[in-house]
C-alpha cells in the first residue's frame, strides 16, 4: 500500500511473558489459549490497558488444534481489552513472534493503527492428536453416504491399527529431517566443534541465571501454575557434564546433544508497540525503537546443511538498506535453536570464502561476542517456538533502554529454511 506521509516512528513501549516450561512438566495440561491469556492479562495489568481499545493484536502459535483458527482474537476476547479490540493469527514456524511484530509495527507506520500488541505461544505438550489419513477418509465417507447399509459398508473397512492417532510430524516434509537431523549436518558442514557447541550453551545457561540473579526479567515475567522463571535453566551445570551428554541426533558421529540444543517448550509472550503520540498520551515509556526487518528463505532440500541458515541473507539484505555495518551494534540477539545454528552462522559472517557461497561479494566480519546474547538465550531459557520473538524483542528494548541509547541487531532462524532479522535502536 502507497502513502503519501512519512512513516511513523514505531516504539516498544511494554512487554510480557510467562516463564518458559519444558515440555511435560509445569504447563502439561494448559491450552496455547490458557498461556496466551496469561502473557496478555500480565501485560494488561503492568501497563494500565484494562478497557482501551487497541488498534490490533497479532500474533499465533505453531503447533494447533483445529478449533484454535481464531486464537488470538479468542485470547483478546478473555482479557480486560475493549472487545472492539480485533485481533489476527499469524505462522511462521519460529519466526511467528518476530513477524508478528513486524505486521503491527508496519500498521503503526503506515498510519493505520496507533498502538497493537503482537505476541505468540506454543505448547509442546498439550499438542493435537488427529486421526489417520486412512480413517479419516472412512469417517468422511460415512459422512457422505446415503442409506444405513452404505454407512454400515463404510464403518466396516476400519481397522484396529486405523484407531491409532497421529502426532504432529517433527520433521521437514520436504526433506523427512528432524531440525536436529539438519543442524547436525550444518555442523559437519562448517566444522563446528562439539566443544565448542558445548561451551557456547555453558555460558548461555551462566549468563541467564546472572541475569535472574540481578533482577533484570523482574519487570518482564509474570508468574504462571507455580512458576516464577524459566525452568530449564541448570545452574548447576558444567562443562564437564555437558561433555558427557550423548549426541541426539546422529547417534554414532553427531555432535549436538540435549545440552546444546533448545529442548521443546511451552510457553507465551507478547510485546506493546505504540506511536511515540499514544505512548505520552498513555505516560509510558518509550523503550526502544524497531527500525528495519527483513525476512529470507533458503534452499535446504539440496543443500540441507543449511536449513536455519537464510539469516545470512536477511541480515546482508538488511544491513544494506540501513546502510550500517554489522559490527555497529551494542547488542546481538541471536535466537539459539542449537547452539551449531548459532556458531555456523557466525563462521560464515567472518570468513569471505563461505559468504560467496551464498552469492555475496564481500562478508560481513566478526561481531564482539561479548555483546552477544548477554543475558542467555533459547537453550537455558527454552524455546516455544511462537513465543521466542515476543521474549527477544522484549530482551534487546530493556537492553537499550537501560543502556539509554544504541542500536541492537536481531535474528531469529525458523523451520522450512526462513530467517528473519530486525534492527532495534534507542
Amino acid at each position: 500500500m502507497e502513502t503519501q506521509k512519512q512513516a511513523r516512528r514505531v516504539a516498544v513501549i511494554g512487554y510480557n511473558r510467562i516463564p518458559f516450561a519444558r515440555q511435560n512438566t509445569a504447563y502439561a495440561e494448559a491450552s496455547n489459549k490458557d498461556m496466551m491469556v496469561a502473557a496478555l492479562k500480565g501485560l494488561i495489568d503492568r501497563y494500565k490497558l484494562k478497557g482501551k481499545l487497541l488498534g490490533e493484536v497479532a500474533g499465533g502459535a505453531v503447533i494447533k488444534h483445529s478449533w484454535e483458527f481464531n486464537l488470538m482474537r479468542e485470547s483478546v476476547m478473555s482479557t480486560s481489552l475493549d472487545p472492539g479490540t480485533p485481533a489476527c493469527d499469524i505462522q511462521q514456524a519460529c519466526d511467528t513472534g518476530i513477524e508478528a511484530a513486524v505486521y503491527i509495527a508496519n500498521k503503526i507506520a503506515l498510519g493505520q493503527i496507533n498502538v497493537g500488541i503482537a505476541g505468540g505461544v506454543d505448547s509442546s505438550s498439550n499438542v493435537p492428536l488427529v486421526l489417520g489419513e486412512k480413517l479419516r477418509k472412512i469417517l468422511l465417507s460415512v459422512r457422505r453416504s446415503k442409506t444405513t447399509g452404505e454407512k454400515l459398508k463404510n464403518i466396516f473397512k476400519i481397522r484396529l491399527r486405523d484407531l491409532a492417532p497421529v502426532a504432529p510430524m517433527n520433521s521437514e516434509p520436504r526433506t523427512g529431517m528432524s531440525m536436529g537431523d539438519h543442524t547436525e549436518v550444518t555442523a559437519k558442514y562448517y566444522n563446528v566443534l562439539r566443544a565448542d557447541q558445548d561451551q557456547f550453551a555453558l555460558e548461555s545457561h551462566q549468563k541467564l541465571a546472572k541475569a535472574y540473579e540481578r533482577g533484570f526479567f523482574k519487570d518482564m515475567i509474570t508468574p504462571y501454575l507455580g512458576l516464577e522463571r524459566d525452568n530449564n535453566l541448570r545452574t548447576d551445570t558444567s562443562i564437564e557434564k555437558l561433555a558427557k551428554l550423548k549426541p541426539a541426533f546422529d547417534k554414532a558421529n553427531g555432535s549436538l546433544t540435549a545440552g546444546n540444543s533448545s529442548p521443546l517448550t511451552d510457553g507465551a509472550s507478547c510485546v506493546l508497540l505504540a506511536t511515540e503520540e499514544w505512548a505520552a498520551e498513555n505516560n509510558l515509556p518509550v523503550l526502544a525503537y524497531i527500525t528495519f526487518a527483513e525476512i529470507a528463505a533458503i534452499e535446504y532440500i539440496e543443500n540441507k546443511h543449511n536449513l536455519l541458515l537464510a539469516p545470512v541473507y536477511a541480515s546482508t539484505r538488511m544491513l544494506e538498506k540501513a546502510n550500517m555495518k554489522l559490527q555497529d551494534f551494542d547488542f546481538y540477539e541471536i535466537h539459539e535453536a542449537f547452539t551449531a545454528q548459532v556458531l555456523a552462522t557466525l563462521k560464515i559472517w567472518e570468513s569471505p570464502e563461505l559468504t560467496k557461497q551464498f552469492g555475496f561479494d564481500k562478508n560481513l566480519g566478526a561481531i564482539d561476542r561479548s555483546k552477544l546474547n548477554v543475558n542467555g538465550s533459547s537453550i537455558p531459557v527454552g524455546h516455544p517456538f511462537a513465543a521466542t520473538g515476543g521474549r527477544i524483542i522484549a530482551t534487546m528494548a530493556k537492553l537499550l533502554n537501560e543502556k539509554g541509547s544504541g542500536k541492537g541487531f536481531i535474528s531469529v532462524c525458523a523451520a522450512g529454511g526462513q530467517g528473519i532479522t530486525m534492527i532495534m535502536e534507542k
